[in-house]
């Protein structure tokens, strides 16, 4: 529908003008329009909600653009250029760190100087929680359990990464921190990494921050170990015996299975987990080899499943497994227009 109109576009305005227009011409019109929803990647402490987007919410995520630098900045482009193309509707902003807001202390507070912590809030926000929200209910209405009944294990693979453990519904733990970088390894982003290695780059390889968290945002993770972070790429490297694209896989792979470890230890009692996002619902290796070892734990993969084409919700794990395991395609999407709908 969109084929061959992007030429031309200079920015974010323009583009969702084109966008408009395009939709337009299929027969949706601005008056069969509600409400315009925006994801926002960070909203910090104070936003934990869906709410109404204005000037001053415009500021105050500026502000906080230091904290999500590939998400953020781009967010209010795109805010700014629909609210022109779009002036007489509501536009609604719904965060990606609302729904870990209320993490338990023990899970969301880092162990460093109170003080600096408190002055720069400094905390752990996590991040994807629109889609680990969304899974983890979809998970229940698969089982046709409660959702209160139920102790979860989200992974959200995608060229993005995070994990989270829920108990009933609410996430009493998550892998990424204060910025979408900390947790698993991603893409592009390094996940867990040492602290110490940013003061050795500054100080000893003379590299400024802005350089390294550059690097640690955009050229580690898989790309930076193996020289491509698409997962389908990374596996031809593979299967033409590039060492480099095996080492990224593995490590890959590794620090997915310590979370997923971590997490069982968590829960204490684990129901479901379930696989989502790119990777997560389109890798059966990644979802196997991440599991792989973890039969004591109450974790058994049915590999005919596993390796199904099928799309759609399904279930993956061996009939009798004690812990089930699930694919469930994410939509962020439909929960955010959702989560638009109930505002209004």
């Amino acid at each position: 529908m969109c084929a061959g109109i992007v030429e031309g576009v200079t920015d974010y305005s323009a583009a969702l003008r084109e966008i408009f227009e395009a939709v337009t011409s299929q027969g949706v019109h601005a008056e069969d329009l509600a409400v315009v929803g925006h994801r926002v990647v960070h909203g910090g402490r104070r936003f934990h909600r869906p709410i109404v987007i204005d000037d001053e919410l415009i500021s105050t995520l500026e502000e906080l653009s230091p904290l999500a630098p590939l998400h953020n900045p781009p967010a209010i482009l795109g805010i700014n250029g629909a609210r022109k193309v779009l002036p007489d509707l509501p536009h609604i902003a719904v965060f990606d760190t609302a729904f870990f807001h209320d993490l338990p202390p023990a899970a969301s507070e880092y162990a460093i100087d109170r003080e600096v912590a408190d002055q720069w809030h400094i905390r752990r926000y996590g991040f994807h929680g629109t889609s680990h929200q969304y899974v983890s209910e979809e998970a229940a209405v698969f089982l046709g359990a409660p959702l209160e009944s139920l102790n979860q294990i989200v992974l959200h693979l995608g060229n993005g990464a995070s994990a989270s453990a829920i108990v009933g519904g609410r996430p009493v733990d998550t892998s990424m921190g204060l910025t979408p970088m900390e947790g698993l390894v991603m893409g592009t982003r390094s996940g867990d990494i040492d602290p110490g290695v940013i003061a050795y780059l500054w100080r000893t390889a003379k590299m400024s921050i802005e350089d390294i968290e550059s690097m640690l945002n955009r050229r580690s993770g898989v790309l930076g170990l193996g020289g491509q972070s698409d997962f389908r790429e990374l596996r031809k490297l593979i299967h033409a015996g590039d060492e480099h694209a095996k080492l990224a896989y593995d490590v890959y792979v590794h620090r997915l299975r310590k979370y997923v470890g971590g997490y069982l230890a968590v829960l204490g009692k684990t129901d479901v987990i379930t696989f989502t996002a790119g990777v997560g619902e389109n890798s059966p290796a990644v979802r196997r080899d991440a599991l792989t070892g973890l039969t004591g734990l109450g974790i058994e993969i049915d590999e005919t499943l596993n390796e199904s084409p099928e799309r759609g919700p399904r279930r993956i794990s061996a009939e009798g497994s004690p812990i089930t395991v699930l694919v469930i395609p994410t939509n962020e999407e439909l929960a955010i227009a959702r989560a638009c709908l109930e505002l209004i």
